[in-house]
């Protein structure tokens, strides 16, 4: 693993002004309950996008502007977990009562919609094109929802004759990286750029988004947690003889799970190995100007991902 101390001096300093920012802009007590506890990590990549691209040089007033804006990323977040949970009707968040065990469904619904009101308000105030760019990154993650929804509904039946991997690939894009992508790409418009250096960013984003939730999965599969939608795809790939698993009762397919564990953890690795480097070269594009933070760009998606694989004790 690289030395990332200077990273992690980064990430910790810019969460505390995310987490001030938060505090300053939304007074509702239910979202801010919603938005506690997070790790901000879009938040942070927007910060670390946006001071790659001003090379450190803005001024404050400048930069908090930049913060605010990474208040709406968090919002939309921070709705699309709630109606997660609902859909999926898991009851806790974060170690505590998932909200919509808390409040109600309904309640949960509403407050879900009045955060990415709030966040498309702010976004709306920081000019056309990130007002744009929210309402087509959460398009994008409520159309990944969808996918998933419909994924997991027809797994006893149709999906067989699909290609599996290709299904949870195209999911783990639009409900995960889109908005890792969007968050990258905020703190470019941000920082008063666009072109070339928006798509760099764009794909940096991406790439290490689709990196954290194959870790993210990683974790729930050592951990016991087997959704339709992660392994059903996994063992379909991994597996030469491409099993007709839709047929299968669970506890076979749980059987068939073990029996490949090690295999799908390899898998898994080579996977997020490749999403790592990909990002890592996109931050040594000559578009993004010498700076520090350039650096820091480099190390961020090993970094990131590493901090979520601790919980299983693993390192890329």
């Amino acid at each position: 693993m690289k030395n990332s101390d200077n990273l992690e001096n980064f990430f910790d300093s810019s969460y505390i002004d995310v987490e001030n920012k938060i505090t300053t802009l939304i007074e509702d007590d239910d979202i801010k309950n919603i938005l506690q506890g997070g790790k901000r990590l879009r938040s942070l990549l927007g910060q670390l996008s946006f001071k790659a691209c001003t090379e450190g040089k803005e001024d404050e007033n400048h930069y908090n502007r930049m913060l605010e804006g990474t208040v709406s990323i968090e919002l939309a977040h921070g709705a699309s977990l709630v109606h997660d949970d609902i859909i999926d009707k898991d009851i806790e968040r974060r170690g505590k009562p998932a909200f919509h065990i808390k409040k109600g469904i309904g309640h949960a619904l509403l407050i879900g919609h009045k955060m990415l009101t709030t966040g498309f308000d702010i976004a709306l105030s920081h000019g056309q094109e990130v007002a744009k760019l929210y309402v087509d990154s959460w398009n994008e993650v409520v159309t990944g929802e969808i996918d998933e929804v419909n994924f997991n509904k027809n797994s006893d039946n149709k999906l067989s004759k699909e290609n599996l991997f290709d299904s949870y690939s195209k999911i783990i894009d639009l409900k995960t990286a889109a908005l890792f992508a969007s968050a990258c790409k905020a703190g470019v418009l941000e920082a008063n750029m666009s072109g070339d250096i928006l798509k760099v960013f764009g794909n940096y984003g991406r790439e290490i988004g689709i990196a954290y939730q194959l870790a993210d999965d990683l974790v729930d599969l050592v951990q016991g947690e087997m959704l339709d939608s992660v392994i059903l795809p996994l063992l379909n790939q991994i597996d030469s003889k491409k099993l007709k698993l839709n047929f299968m009762k669970k506890r076979e397919i749980k059987r068939i799970f073990e029996k490949n564990k090690d295999k799908i953890q390899k898998f898994y690795f080579e996977e997020i190995k490749k999403h790592i480097k990909n990002a890592e070269e996109l931050s040594n594009s000559k578009d993004i100007p010498e700076s520090e933070y350039k650096i820091l760009l480099n190390e961020a998606p090993s970094y990131i991902i590493n901090r979520m694989l601790r919980e299983i004790n693993l390192t890329i």
